[in-house]
């Protein structure tokens, strides 16, 4: 029987039981092992690592795991203390397109009030959402660990946070994402476009009020959900300062 240790670090932690968590981890095998698979058998979804250390040298996921290794495994939010790092998690682009799992609604409309282009429906089951992200070079945001195993997963995020507020915070500081806000460019309900519309084209839909007191209007290209100046724009407002105020550079 061959033996390993292995030490999370960083955020790494949560996914650990209280008494794994914040040291090392004896791990028994018997037959041949990829490291990337005893990583997730410890249940640590291979989407949040970003470099692993073998007695002081940076290795891949198909490294094969020997007897007495020492293994140190680091998120892509805290740097590895070694010469040369391996990076082994993909870098989104700085302004990232999402796919979320049907946990995540309301993150979705956030995301979409923000002008991201996030695809959301709480019906995709989880092969659907794999293909997605992998296929579209989407960022794909869960909050089930299994799905983050999945080999086609590549760019991903496990979503910590409960309150939807708190996730689109959580999301915004790990990813960057403060300079890429285009607000009212997206649909919150369908994803569309949002583009400029005249006010005697949409006359016939608005309430009493909207047509006395508002001349500029909005219009998904796809859904034709109107949108005009309301309160929810001093609302949006506030949202950016106070994420703005927050700001945080991602790592690179």
């Amino acid at each position: 029987m061959a033996i390993a240790y292995f030490r999370f670090y960083g955020d790494l932690n949560d996914f650990l039981p209280p008494d794994r968590q914040h040291q090392y981890i004896e791990y028994s095998f018997e037959r041949r092992a990829a490291i990337k698979d005893v990583i997730e058998a410890l249940d640590v979804p291979h989407t949040e690592v970003d470099v692993i250390v073998v007695h002081d040298a940076s290795v891949g996921f198909d490294y094969i795991l020997r007897d007495r290794d020492r293994v140190a495994v680091f998120p892509w939010t805290l740097d590895a203390d070694v010469d040369s790092p391996r990076h082994l998690r993909p870098r989104p682009p700085p302004c990232p397109c999402f796919v979320l799992d049907a946990h995540l609604g309301k993150l979705a409309r956030y995301l979409r009030l923000l002008g991201f282009d996030t695809r959301y429906r709480n019906d995709y089951d989880d092969q659907e959402l794999a293909v997605c992200a992998d296929e579209e070079h989407r960022v794909l945001l869960t909050r089930d660990r299994d799905l983050l195993k999945r080999k086609r997963v590549s760019l991903a995020h496990f979503v910590r946070a409960d309150d939807p507020w708190q996730q689109l915070e959580e999301i915004c500081d790990h990813l960057g994402l403060h300079s890429g806000f285009a607000p009212f460019t997206r649909c919150a309900h369908c994803n569309g476009t949002l583009r400029p519309v005249d006010k005697a084209q949409v006359i016939d839909q608005l309430e009493p009020k909207t047509k006395r007191y508002y001349n500029h209007f909005l219009q998904c290209d796809t859904c034709a959900q109107i949108y005009w100046e309301g309160s929810h724009v001093n609302r949006m407002q506030a949202l950016i300062k106070r994420l703005g105020q927050r700001r945080k550079e991602p790592p690179r």
